[in-house]
């Protein structure tokens, strides 16, 4: 490293977090299963390594749930991570084991819940939204995927309502129900839906997001999040006005 040149911790870099996830790979036994990697990957900075795994893993898992495994399902892991020039090859082999494992996707999602906690429920949170991303990517939200979701969200420990909240932000459908992606029921008062708009706002926060272990390459979940759910607190403040 020339003198000029920042250490490796004080880079912004984007290829750290993939030369983790490749150190991370290349300690995996010989034969040993991806879904290992989830025990081991629960402290910071691992944990940042341990939630793209999961993503893209899980996003192999649900690739193939509608029967088929498009160009654009696969293009999109480059539009929920930036991945610089020549990194692609780490995305490709997490995306490959995990395919090829013979392990459910159930198992992975428990392993996956038991290395974020209980605590961090909205790690949880940012990876189902990571997923529909995926889902949604080819511009059709199969059954398959739909139930796929739904009990990823289950083993997950998320309600409901969190599921549907999530859903609501992604899959476009007659009218977008605001309420339910506050995720609030239609007869809140004023003081509860302003409350849940302003903790998903904070909750979008970049600051927030890699606090809790979502890596700088993925903090673009961020913005349809955003997007959405301002859309809805305007909607639902219009609603209120007129009546």
């Amino acid at each position: 490293m020339s003198a000029n040149e920042p250490p490796a911790e004080g880079r912004s870099g984007l290829s750290s977090l993939w030369a983790r996830i490749s150190a991370a790979l290349s300690a995996l036994a010989s034969g040993e299963a991806l879904s290992a990697l989830f025990e081991r990957l629960r402290t910071p900075p691992e944990r940042s390594v341990g939630f793209t795994i999961a993503v893209i893993a899980l996003g192999a898992k649900l690739a193939k749930a509608d029967g088929l495994v498009t160009r654009d399902e696969v293009t999109a892991f480059r539009q929920v991570f930036r991945i610089p020039p020549g990194e692609e090859k780490h995305a490709a082999r997490v995306f490959d084991l995990a395919r090829e494992d013979v392990a459910g996707f159930e198992e992975y999602a428990k392993k996956i819940r038991r290395m974020f906690g209980d605590e961090r429920r909205e790690v949880l949170c940012d990876v189902l939204e990571g997923l529909f991303h995926i889902a949604m990517a080819d511009g059709n939200y199969h059954p398959n995927e739909d139930e796929f979701l739904h009990r990823i969200a289950e083993i997950f420990g998320l309600s409901e309502r969190e599921f549907g909240a999530v859903r609501a932000r992604f899959v476009p459908e007659a009218e977008r129900d605001p309420y339910e992606v506050l995720g609030v029921p239609p007869d809140a008062d004023m003081a509860t839906i302003r409350a849940a708009w302003r903790r998903l706002v904070r909750r979008s926060h970049p600051d927030h997001m890699i606090a809790r272990g979502v890596p700088e390459e993925a903090i673009r979940l961020a913005q349809e999040r955003m997007v959405a759910i301002n859309d809805a607190w305007e909607k639902i403040r219009e609603e209120r006005k007129a009546a």
